[in-house]
């Protein structure tokens, strides 16, 4: 039975595109156990997937070149489902994500990545295109020159164009309106010492890339200011996330530094490590890396949406205005200030580490299994690794890095780790899946309603 989701119209112009590229798009995924054909990729290196994540990484800590408007994990879930598209036009292993185009058996899945993940970029830099052109080049000069190697960069490009389409409307170009903040007990307000406005504050209105909608998996309350819980959990990060703490050890004071730059770059080079030790093919490593990325950019969406709908304080609002709270169990310290210095512009709860690390956790474990030997390096503390044995400790770890920096509290925490373990899951359980074969007959030019909640019925 098929899944009843949101939808949204494609214009006109990725409908001319569908069109003129020979382009099907994906119809509603449907859980099976029909065997997938085999894989037409398994000759061809993952390798170009992930120098692709590394060119994006590159690119977001780049001072300037990530629009401040826009969430990097959007951009991360349109490279890769673009990659991801393009390859399986060829390798036909699984069912799209949304697009598949007509491709000869022959054709290079590899010119195909690069040609998507080249369009995909400049779509969305392009201001870097000096840059991303002597990239493609360089990735384009491995692909031996021929019949193959054309037919895989159209394949690539057609589908990056229309996938650009589809998500030019999403909703993450609508500027928000100014945010009033509240003034009772708990409810947020911009943070000392800075006091900079909120951001993000209608990103949980952007339209999914799998979920059907930002509030699908909706956090329950958080406990109520006069409750136990929630006393528990002020006291916690006043004391071991105070910029002055005399009860935080040494370890903590690392984790709380180590984790503080943007979570997805961490766990995008957590899978890029894990997938070159096991050798992947190009195939797995496309759908790999875009099961990764759509389950951050979902996990983003929801909990901005949880975020702006609870809207609690941050903990060094809450501590500083304890006296206010009614809870006889918290003491104000009203020049309290966290490890981190700069508390993150947006509401508390849930936390953001540790949603992404739950999906990523999820997504790789979903993979590889959860017992993985790997190591990670932070450009916080340059010199600094830290080394895991399986993907739970690096999610808990970089989850509770956030009450040792004094930005969140254990109840951000734990609502954080739901949430993006049921992100991650309902993108797995519903997207890339093994295909039915029975979705599209070559290249046929008709769309259907997508399970994505990004397409309905445009021609």
């Amino acid at each position: 039975m098929k899944r009843r989701v949101k939808q949204l119209a494609i214009g006109a112009l990725a409908c001319g595109m569908a069109l003129q590229a020979g382009v099907a798009l994906a119809r509603p995924a449907v859980q099976g156990t029909a065997d997938a054909p085999m894989a037409r990729t398994a000759r061809e290196s993952g390798k170009p997937v992930i120098d692709w994540d590394q060119v994006l990484l590159s690119i977001v800590r780049t001072p300037g070149a990530q629009p401040t408007s826009i969430q990097s994990t959007r951009n991360f879930a349109i490279l890769h489902a673009a990659i991801y598209d393009a390859v399986n036009s060829i390798d036909r292993s699984h069912e799209p994500y949304l697009v598949s185009v007509h491709a000869p058996r022959d054709a290079s899945a590899t010119a195909a990545a690069d040609a998507a993940a080249h369009t995909a970029l400049l779509g969305l830099y392009p201001t870097q295109r000096i840059e991303l052109d002597a990239d493609y080049a360089a990735q384009l000069s491995q692909v031996p020159d021929g019949e193959p190697k054309d037919e895989g960069i159209r394949v690539g490009e057609a589908v990056a164009e229309v996938l650009l389409a589809i998500r030019a409307n999403d909703g993450s170009n609508v500027t928000a309106p100014p945010f009033t903040p509240g003034s009772a007990p708990g409810d947020y307000r911009p943070t000392p010492p800075d006091f900079s406005a909120p951001v993000f504050t209608t990103w949980g209105h952007v339209t999914p890339f799998v979920l059907h909608s930002g509030h699908q998996f909706p956090p329950p309350a958080p406990p109520h200011l006069s409750s136990r819980a929630y006393a528990a959990a002020i006291n916690e990060v006043q004391s071991l996330g105070s910029a002055t703490s005399a009860t935080r050890t040494a370890d903590q004071t690392e984790i709380g530094k180590f984790w503080a730059p943007p979570i997805q770059n961490f766990w995008n080079e957590i899978a890029q490590q894990v997938a070159m030790a096991h050798h992947t093919d190009l195939a797995t490593t496309a759908r790999l890396f875009a099961a990764l990325d759509l389950s951050f950019a979902d996990s983003a969406i929801a909990f901005y949406d949880a975020k702006y709908t609870f809207q609690r304080w941050r903990p060094v609002t809450a501590i500083r205005m304890a006296d206010t709270d009614g809870n006889p169990a918290t003491v104000a310290d009203p020049s309290w200030l966290p490890l981190a210095g700069i508390t993150p512009a947006d509401p508390s709860y849930p936390g953001a580490h540790s949603t992404i690390s739950a999906a990523g956790a999820e997504v790789l474990a979903s993979f590889f299994g959860d017992h993985q030997r790997f190591s990670v390096i932070s450009p916080a503390l340059p010199g600094v690794t830290r080394s895991f044995t399986s993907f739970t400790a690096a999610e808990q770890e970089a989850g509770l890095s956030r009450i040792y920096a004094g930005v969140h509290t254990r109840i951000d925490h734990e609502a954080g780790l739901r949430l993006g373990h049921d992100v991650a899951a309902f993108v797995l359980g519903n997207a890339l899946l093994p295909d039915r074969d029975d979705w599209a007959v070559d290249g046929v030019r008709r769309a259907t309603e997508s399970t994505r909640g990004v397409l309905r019925r445009a021609w």
